[in-house]
């Protein structure tokens, strides 16, 4: 529907007073007077002002937005002073939306919003504008037009006959109105132009405007001259080679593409390679010869034959078969990691008797810090090989493995090929470092990928795409590292040789540090032996309170801070000076103790028990508190725990439920009362069957009012009769009670065999006791009189009369954290 306002106002445009007028809010544009402008309308509440300014022939006022991004704007969302203008044309488009040319009249400052449902209606004030006609006045209007000519001839936006119609505009307002709507500026400042009064410093302001964005306009004038040059500059120098070209090959001068070819034939002829290998690479000669130099197809032969040739297909280094020596290298670079030292003496002492083996394939799996990547190293220098680094952390296309076809345009060989090639050697010690850091997606799954390479019994002929001829890896020696086994696909475990390594005891970063990060982080920071001396009670420090990690990073960056603070103090004052770094020190250079050592109770408390947790950190203290309420028989979890350990909660309670009458408790206890079971520390995620026995601690604890002991943690697993079953990560445990100050430690009896791993040190300070049922722990756990005739009925002896499960209750959600029951 096209509609045409051509009748006008019988009142004329306002002149005074206040006028009643619906309000279009307007989106990232300012109407001025004397602008016609076309506007789209989509907002119903704005159709229906524009319907109404139209069918009751009355003004609009047009009143920019301040956020654009607002769909339904408040009163506060909209400027107070806008533009009253007629609606001079409407028309109703097919998607339910307005094409409208609105005419700006006057500007207008709304005194108030009316309340209205259909649209915005408002009450406006006009305001006049006065404007004499002074000497200065007329100077400043000759002044704009000049500058807007200059700007017209620089911005190509502004149609010619534009230019003509502002020159014949005399009036200082209208003149100020028309050329702002052509000047690139933010909303905010047109704004500002519009609620301008005064026409006067409204032309200065117009005028300050111009004068920046022609500077902008010349320099973008100058930039584009600078490379149209360049451009033509390259044309040519092109242009001129080709002819240099064409003119050497008619002469017979030079013949590049000739002399390469011939380069690439003796190159293949000389190269030991695979039969399939040399096949393939003469096969792709011969057609290279008959393509033309320069055609795109030419370029990916000749690349795909330099990696061919490239490749180490039968070049090895020899093994330093001595094992003295090796163990030798390995010690000087790592302190501890039994297991690994050995596992590569072996393979060299196979090697020697043998004289052919393939590579072993290992997996370091331990927490960061702990040498696992450096490590690699250490074995490429003790065997005497080269060594090779590839980070897979974040690698989520199987390209990146197995290579591209070489149908893609930019097509490369995957990481394994590319670090082949970068060792020069057919048997380098290569590291997958961050395995368990891999990722899947559409492009499909590097971990699939790496199945082949690390499978001793395939790897002899692995496939790159890129290649498409089998190449043998057969006698590399691939070490994987990685924080956690849960995280890698359970058939690329099987391929591996799993070597765990566990966190550091205190003694043994002691030595770590004074063997190696000293000296390492002394020599960064330009200081010598005698500038820095370490106590070892300083170094203790250091571990015990300013760290709190299963490997010895941090403790590096603390000896490395410490270092140039003392390389500061040198320089300042003496290039020979001693500072001896003690306990005392530390303070000023490292400021207070991040971290409490000794995170155990310092007393027996009712309903708390220490339990020990497994993190990709280490081990970890884990306090389980146990609160009893007034109440129907709710059990409330809270503190992030996940399903497995919110399972094992309710198999602790169900133990303590079956042994209600040995253990004092009315039969129907749990109908009065609400248990709640917390795990501190809320914000992180904790999951896992081994705080079974430690929650089922604190519930009797906390219904029998008998306290825990505070010196004394466990773990284990907890069944329905009370059982106690085996647990993982066992070392790291009993590493973070020793650094907590526990001086008992309850483990499952199945887990006796695991107690060799760990340091005698440790188990010099921390007495490990094996128990097989609940009521053995709650004999060794609580603090009691007489703990032998405690809970000696027999578990499995049946109950009088059985007992009435309660009804069944909605689990309650408290303010923060979960809740089962």
């Amino acid at each position: 529907m096209l509609f045409r306002n051509d009748k006008r106002d019988p009142q004329g445009p306002p002149t005074g007073g206040e006028l009643r007028v619906p309000l279009l809010p307007l989106r990232d544009i300012i109407v001025f007077p004397h602008m016609v402008v076309p506007l789209f309308v989509g907002r119903q509440k704005s159709i229906r002002a524009l319907e109404e300014a139209v069918n009751k022939q009355r003004p609009v006022l047009l009143a920019a937005q301040k956020d654009a991004k607002t769909n339904e704007p408040a009163e506060e969302d909209i400027y107070r002073v806008g533009t009253l203008g007629t609606v001079v044309q409407l028309l109703r488009l097919p998607d339910g939306t307005v094409k409208v040319l609105v005419e700006g009249k006057q500007r207008a400052r709304v005194t108030r919003y009316l309340d209205h449902a259909e649209h915005f209606l408002v009450e406006v004030e006009p305001i006049e504008e006065h404007c004499d006609k002074t000497t200065e006045v007329e100077a400043l209007v000759r002044s704009v037009n000049s500058t807007f000519e200059n700007y017209a001839k620089l911005n190509k936006k502004i149609p010619p006959e534009m230019t003509m119609s502002v020159a014949s505009i005399d009036d200082p307002a209208r003149l100020a109105d028309t050329i702002v709507a052509h000047l690139g500026i933010k909303l905010e400042d047109k704004q500002a132009l519009l609620e301008m009064l005064n026409p006067a410093e409204r032309l200065e302001k117009v005028l300050g405007f111009m004068r920046s964005e022609i500077e902008i306009l010349e320099v973008e004038k100058r930039i584009r001259s600078r490379v149209k040059k360049q451009m033509e500059k390259t044309q040519k120098e092109y242009y001129l080679n080709e002819q240099m070209r064409a003119i050497q090959k008619e002469l017979g001068e030079k013949d590049e593409f000739k002399n390469e070819i011939q380069e690439l034939e003796e190159k293949i002829r000389q190269k030991k390679m695979s039969a399939e290998a040399r096949e393939k690479a003469e096969k792709e000669l011969k057609k290279l010869k008959m393509m033309s130099p320069m055609s795109a197809e030419a370029t990916v032969v000749r690349n795909y034959i330099d990696w061919l040739i490239s490749l180490p297909w039968r070049e090895y280094t020899e093994d330093k078969l001595d094992i003295t020596v090796a163990e030798q290298v390995l010690e000087e670079d790592h302190y501890g990691l039994e297991k690994v030292k050995q596992r590569i003496l072996e393979y060299l002492a196979v090697q020697s008797l043998v004289g052919h083996l393939k590579g072993p394939i290992l997996c370091l799996v331990g927490p960061p810090g702990v040498g696992k990547t450096s490590l690699g190293k250490s074995i490429a220098r003790a065997t005497g090989r080269k060594f090779v680094r590839v980070s897979l952390g974040g690698v989520r296309d199987e390209a990146e493995i197995r290579g591209h076809r070489r149908t893609y345009i930019g097509a490369l060989p995957g990481k394994i090929i590319q670090s082949m090639k970068k060792a020069a050697s057919g048997n380098p010690v290569f590291l997958l470092d961050e395995v368990d850091k891999m990722s899947t997606d559409f492009r499909g799954d590097p971990s699939s990928a790496l199945l082949e390479v690390l499978d001793p019994e395939q790897n002899n002929s692995f496939n790159d795409h890129y290649l498409d001829v089998d190449y043998d890896l057969s006698k590399v020696m691939f070490i994987t590292t990685a924080n956690t086994l849960e995280r890698i696909p359970r058939p690329l475990q099987d391929r591996m040789e799993i070597i765990r390594i566990a966190g550091y005891t205190e003694l043994e970063k002691l030595n770590i540090a004074k063997r190696y990060l000293i000296p390492k982080q002394r020599e960064a920071n330009g200081l010598q032996e005698a500038n820095i001396v370490f106590a070892d009670n300083a170094i203790l420090a250091l571990v015990r309170h300013y760290t709190k990690e299963a490997g010895v990073r941090n403790l590096e960056r603390e000896i490395a801070s410490i270092c140039r603070k003392v390389a500061v103090e040198v320089v300042k004052k003496d290039r020979n000076a001693q500072v001896r770094v003690t306990t005392k020190s530390l303070l000023p250079y490292l400021g207070p103790p991040r971290f409490r050592f000794g995170k155990a109770e310092m007393e027996h408390k009712v309903g708390v028990a220490t339990g020990l947790a497994w993190t990709d950190l280490g081990g970890e203290l884990l306090a389980t508190e146990v609160q009893v309420l007034p109440g129907k028989g709710k059990l409330i979890i809270t503190g992030r725990l996940g399903e497995v350990m919110q399972e094992s909660a309710q198999a602790a309670l169900s133990y303590v439920r079956s042994r209600a009458e040995e253990l004092g408790l009315e039969r129907d206890f749990y109908q009065k009362i609400d248990i709640h079971i917390h795990v501190p520390e809320g914000a992180i995620p904790k999951d896992g069957p081994s705080a079974g026995i430690t929650m089922a601690t604190a519930l009797v604890s906390a219904l029998t009012r008998i306290p825990v002991r505070h010196d004394l943690a466990m773990t284990g697993e907890v069944t329905l009769r009370g059982y106690v079953l085996p647990i993982g990560g066992l070392k790291e445990k009993v590493l973070a009670a020793h650094r907590g100050g526990i001086k008992r430690v309850l483990v499952p009896l199945e887990n006796e065999k695991d107690i060799q791993d760990i340091p005698a040190v440790i188990l010099k300070s921390v007495a490990i006791e094996v128990v097989e049922h609940m009521d053995q722990v709650l004999r060794k756990a609580l603090v009691l009189e007489d703990p032998e005739a405690y809970l000696r009925k027999p578990v499995d002896t049946p109950p009088a009369e059985p007992v009435a499960p309660p009804p069944f209750q909605a689990p309650v959600q408290p303010d923060t954290d979960v809740v089962t029951h």
